[in-house]
């Protein structure tokens, strides 16, 4: 059937997940044809802020964000019982997605994105250290200090680095 396929072209949801609560995720969010939208600050700082604003209405905090020429990486927690990372997807990519529309003209966003629910036994560490390393693997930049799209909605750059590479004082 070919609705069948189209659907297992795209990543799901798990069935039987919750996807609530006081819960840790890393997102990829790509763009429209994958087109390189996030290479001037004003554009960054436009989607960020509608991301940031979606964090706090859902109870979840922006632990990293690093945004890519043609995706954005997020590593996100929710803070309360409450906390619905498919309410925080969905207003996410919509906001930010309509804003743009607005300043651009541009379709923002590819309709899916990909999560990845961080368990007990991995180190979310690794993880952020993960993404803020992403434009060090493109040779995009020679230092995680240098790149000017990796961020925090709750930490300083410095301290994000810091939790990363496990540099902050206990």
């Amino acid at each position: 059937c070919p609705l069948h396929r189209m659907r297992t072209q795209y990543p799901k949801h798990l069935s039987a997940f919750p996807y609530l609560g006081l819960r840790q995720y890393s997102l990829t969010f790509c763009t429209f044809d994958r087109g390189e939208r996030f290479v001037a600050g004003e554009v960054v700082s436009r989607v960020s802020a509608q991301v940031l604003r979606v964090a706090r209405e859902t109870d979840f905090v922006i632990i990293a964000a690093c945004y890519m020429p043609d995706h954005v990486h997020f590593v996100i927690e929710g803070t309360s019982e409450v906390s619905d990372l498919k309410a925080f997807i969905k207003r996410a990519k919509q906001y930010s997605g309509f804003y743009h529309k607005q300043a651009t003209g541009e379709t923002l966003w590819q309709r899916y994105g990909y999560e990845h629910i961080v368990r007990d036994n991995e180190s979310l560490k690794n993880i952020v250290r993960y993404v803020i390393e992403n434009p060090l693997r493109k040779q995009l930049v020679n230092d995680v200090t240098e790149y000017p799209y990796t961020q925090s909605g709750k930490y300083s750059l410095a301290e994000l680095i810091d939790f990363a590479y496990d540099r902050r004082e206990k």
